[in-house]
């Protein structure tokens, strides 16, 4: 393939920290001159973005509630459609998403998924190994080569039909401090991004693989065009058609609710659908709306898809796409075996069933599930309500979504149960996190960063936007009540055999920190970044 010109000085380009074996073969001059074109010619418009947010986030802390924007209202009203869909992404029924580490990649392929998404971001802990980690592994599997055997001599290797790759990198706002431009950090997102397409983009699209990406964290239709450019500048650099590069967006922030129609016109070139990150939605609203006392919401296990405001959200999420010729995919079910008890197993295999049939039966294209065990459950209910390879001749023109519903609270409590069980999400999930695990099994849930996110911006508006916050037994919320449970947690938690164990300290002095702040902070992993 051609490769781009190196871009001169390739001396101010920096490898730092340690540097893994495959390094030299995957951070190669080509490579390097690659990832800085695309620093240089977008991570200026990138930060720019970036301050578009928290000045909005100020607005909105000041009284003012999101909305459909006024400037865009032609976009919304115009009758157009996104380009084709490939022929490999016309049947997404069911996708799995994980890791990218090399057993869960080919399990991922092998699981009978429709679609694999590769997560750069909310399931890894981006240690500068785990990254390089991933794309040598992505590489591999590109290649037809990948394979794997386990201390035990167990040997894994992809079969046949696996499933479509696709790729998330991080979302805009995170950094990747292990490689500076001109003496700045890379986005995450360019270096995820660029580093896959550069060694796989050829390869997947000479077999009509597109490379096909999800997109994470938008906030705004600019941050979508920014995507836009980004990916027509690589085509051309990498000599392939515009519009090749395919992307599906995750609608997980409350802003960009507001703005699907305009999203998928920035992209429509090239987008073939949105998607419902409804983990990172809730922990959007909380965050969004997080000065608004009027709109605390009760805890995490009672803000289900069924709330008038996530209702509203998935149902204008597919009238939006299919009126646009795009699919309109579901959410995660993160629920994982519970292999030595068989009623709590048919329980849990009975809330994914039903989460899967609200989805189909909604005009859904496809969903999610977390553990190749959930496939064949979740492929079951699709194909018997959806016998054809998608639903986007379902407009759901029934559906009425405005701005009071969207943004609607959701009436619920507070337990104490509910309130330690977000202390424990945290800190077993941070801890974990910051000794290089991104996804972890909690009480039989696949725990990644946005559950972990709901949990620790609930804490902090508990304790610091709710009007005289109460348990529903009548007992006061307050600091002392966190200081109790969050140091009976750290002692219960240090003591017990788990993944990031070495890090529980750490992890609650983080928690404690952030949540006695003034302010919530953006992202849980931007500071917890610092001392990964």
């Amino acid at each position: 393939m051609a490769q781009p010109a190196l871009v001169p000085p390739l001396s101010d380009v920096r490898v730092l920290g340690p540097v893994p074996p495959m390094a030299p073969s995957l951070l190669d001059d080509r490579a390097l001159a690659f990832l800085a074109d695309l620093h240089r010619r977008f991570d200026g418009t990138r930060r720019a973005l970036l301050n578009r947010r928290r000045e909005r986030q100020a607005r909105f802390d000041a009284g003012e509630l999101p909305g459909f924007r006024a400037d865009s209202q032609a976009i919304r009203d115009a009758d157009w459609t996104v380009a084709p869909i490939p022929a490999a992404l016309l049947d997404r029924r069911v996708e799995i998403t994980g890791p990218v580490d090399r057993k869960m990649i080919i399990n991922a392929l092998n699981s009978g998924a429709k679609v694999f998404m590769a997560d750069f971001e909310d399931s890894t802990a981006p240690t500068f190994a785990n990254l390089l980690d991933g794309q040598f592994n992505l590489r591999d599997a590109v290649a037809g080569r990948i394979e794997y055997t386990s201390p035990e001599g167990k040997h894994y290797a992809v079969g046949a039909d696996p499933a479509v790759l696709m790729v998330r990198p991080r979302g805009w706002h995170l950094p990747e401090s292990h490689v500076e431009v001109d003496g700045e950090a890379m986005a995450g997102a360019l270096f995820d991004f660029g580093l896959f397409a550069f060694h796989n983009a050829q390869a997947l699209h000479a077999r009509d693989r597109g490379p096909y990406f999800y997109l994470p964290k938008l906030e705004s239709s600019e941050e979508a065009a920014l995507w836009n450019e980004v990916m027509r500048h690589a085509e051309d650099a990498l000599d392939l058609p515009r519009g090749a590069m395919k992307a599906t967006v995750l609608i997980e922030t409350l802003p960009a609710v507001f703005e699907m129609d305009e999203i998928l016109h920035a992209l429509r070139e090239r987008i073939v659908g949105l998607n419902c990150g409804r983990w990172d939605y809730i922990f959007s609203y909380i965050k969004t709306l997080r000065a608004h006392a009027d709109r605390v919401l009760p805890e995490r296990g009672q803000v289900v898809m069924t709330v008038p405001f996530l209702k509203a959200y998935s149902e204008l999420l597919i009238k939006t796409c299919h009126r646009r010729g795009a699919f309109a995919m579901g959410g995660m079910a993160a629920q994982i075996p519970i292999n030595h008890d068989a009623a709590a197993n048919d329980a849990a295999l009975a809330k994914v069933r039903a989460d899967k049939l609200r989805e189909v039966t909604a005009g859904h294209d496809g969903t999610w599930v977390a553990h190749p065990a959930l496939v064949r459950v979740a492929r079951e209910v699709f194909d018997t309500h959806m016998p054809t390879p998608n639903q986007v001749h379902v407009l759901r023109e029934d559906v009425v979504a405005d701005r009071d519903t969207l943004i609607a609270p959701s009436a619920g409590t507070i337990t104490r149960a509910g309130f330690a069980a977000n202390i424990e999400i945290c800190l077993r999930y941070l801890a974990a996190w910051l000794d290089g695990q991104g996804c972890v099994p909690i009480h039989h849930l696949m725990e990644d960063a946005a559950t972990a996110e709901i949990s620790r911006a609930q804490l902090w508006q508990w304790l610091h936007v709710a009007v005289e916050p109460r348990f529903d037994d009548g007992g006061s919320i307050d600091f002392a009540t966190f200081a109790t449970e969050l140091a009976a947690t750290r002692a219960r938690l240090s003591a017990t055999a788990m993944p990031g164990q070495a890090r529980v300290d750490d992890a609650a002095d983080l928690l404690d920190a952030l949540t006695r702040a003034g302010s919530l902070a953006d992202f849980l992993t931007l500071a917890a970044y610092r001392q990964l």
